[in-house]
């Protein structure tokens, strides 16, 4: 019994594309059954292409280059049925697309023209952009599929017309990342910090995702492939091919296209096509973006809990008891004011009285009669002389000064008369 669903889904070749687009359909739910002619220790490796056929009725093919799609398209044709949809991904000639579209749908199959736009990390994310066409029926049967590992599916005409436009824009890409190699090495030249370069470009109009993307390489020397320099190499030469046809001069194409066999035959043409840069800096080493100043950072202040603890601990004495009020920490400051010891006229409950509480729970006597002048002031004698002929000396130490008024404040001298009589008595308040 056939073990072919509508969820498996066959990818043949695992290159920097391939395995990646194979990885999000098993994150989408598909299973993904993949082929290469070099055997990779990845998920449902089958044994042949025949194998991928049988367990497959979709299969995306991403191949190198026109020999490797045509091989391909061979060695399936004879376990292709009409259930089958063939998904072609290189960029090839046009002419070698049609070929192989004909040899499916000899065998009733239905074969779509699909390259895309998107290099290693747009695959990584699954926003790769994939330019469609051929038969309506099979694109909308694939979508699923294709949408899996893209964030946009444009679709055009016939068969062949996908792959004429992903060659133009290829050859717009590649003329970018050219342009830009030889600003580099003018701006670099000039010994201007090539990040300035970067920073200005990025405010111009002509900036774009590929400079957002290769720019940075160039100006890190990072050269890692995401598309590398032979299958540019392959792309500007079908594109030659097609200007020919037409009796097209292409001059900043065919320029282009130089560069990038220079670059293949320095032994670069695993790397990434914007290794281009090289050629500009012939001993191999090209200026690094100056590293930015690090400004030291200013010390931090004293957090204010710590100055209020260290003045606090400044100001309270060291030790205070009752025969010892007056010692002061050894400060280079004068004690606020001198205290003089006070005789205590009354005995101070030992607790603050507490809020609501009568004045018997004090434990202070109070007496139960009216206390007579000479029983408040002991060695008064009343009779000695009426209150409006004391003495001026005395009247002043019998003078009731009142509650100064919430407004008021209070003198000076009162208030520390308070204190001095507070410290006297050694009471812990």
């Amino acid at each position: 019994m056939s073990r072919r669903s509508r969820k498996n889904v066959g990818v043949i070749g695992l290159g920097i594309i391939g395995r990646r687009v194979a990885e999000n359909l098993r994150k989408r739910g598909f299973y993904a059954f993949v082929w290469n002619r070099t055997p990779r220790p990845v998920p449902n490796f089958v044994g042949s292409i025949t194998e991928v056929a049988d367990l497959c009725r979709v299969i995306q093919l991403f191949v190198a280059d026109d020999e490797a799609l045509l091989s391909t398209i061979e060695q399936l044709s004879p376990s292709l049925h009409s259930h089958h949809i063939i998904i072609a991904h290189p960029t090839v000639a046009p002419e070698t697309m049609q070929s192989a579209a004909a040899i499916v749908q000899g065998r009733g199959a239905r074969f779509l023209d699909a390259p895309f736009t998107g290099s290693k990390g747009a695959a990584e994310k699954g926003e790769l952009i994939y330019y469609v066409a051929g038969d309506r029926t099979a694109i909308e049967d694939a979508r699923r599929i294709l949408e899996a590992s893209s964030k946009e599916i444009v679709e055009f005409g016939e068969v062949g017309e996908a792959t004429v436009l992903k060659v133009a824009t290829n050859m717009v890409t590649a003329a970018t990342v050219q342009s830009a190699a030889e600003a580099f090495a003018i701006v670099a030249k000039s010994g201007i910090d090539p990040a300035k370069f970067d920073r200005a470009l990025r405010s111009n109009s002509s900036h774009s995702g590929t400079l957002a993307l290769k720019l940075p390489m160039m100006l890190s020397g990072d050269f890692a492939p995401h598309f590398s320099v032979k299958h540019m190499l392959k792309d500007l030469r079908i594109a030659g091919r097609i200007a020919q046809s037409f009796g097209l001069e292409c001059g900043v194409s065919d320029a282009t296209r130089d560069a990038q066999y220079h670059a293949a035959d320095q032994g670069q043409a695993d790397e990434d096509y914007c290794a281009i840069a090289r050629k500009y800096f012939p001993d191999g080493v090209l200026p690094k973006p100056a590293e930015p100043e690090v400004e030291t950072p200013a010390p931090e202040p004293a957090l204010v809990e710590t100055a209020v603890a260290e003045n606090t601990a400044a100001a309270v004495p060291t030790e205070l008891s009752a025969e010892n009020p007056t010692v002061y920490p050894s400060v280079e400051t004068e004690p606020p004011f001198e205290l003089s010891p006070v005789t205590p006229d009354f005995v101070a409950s030992p607790e603050p009285m507490a809020a609501g509480s009568s004045f018997e729970d004090t434990g202070l006597s109070v007496p139960s009669a009216p206390v007579s002048p000479e029983e408040m002031l002991p060695g008064l004698d009343a009779t000695a002389a009426p209150a409006a002929e004391m003495s001026e000396a005395t009247s002043a130490e019998m003078e009731i000064v009142p509650a100064p008024s919430s407004e008021e404040e209070v003198p000076e001298e009162k208030s520390r008369n308070f204190f001095s009589r507070l410290f006297a008595r050694g009471t812990d308040y």
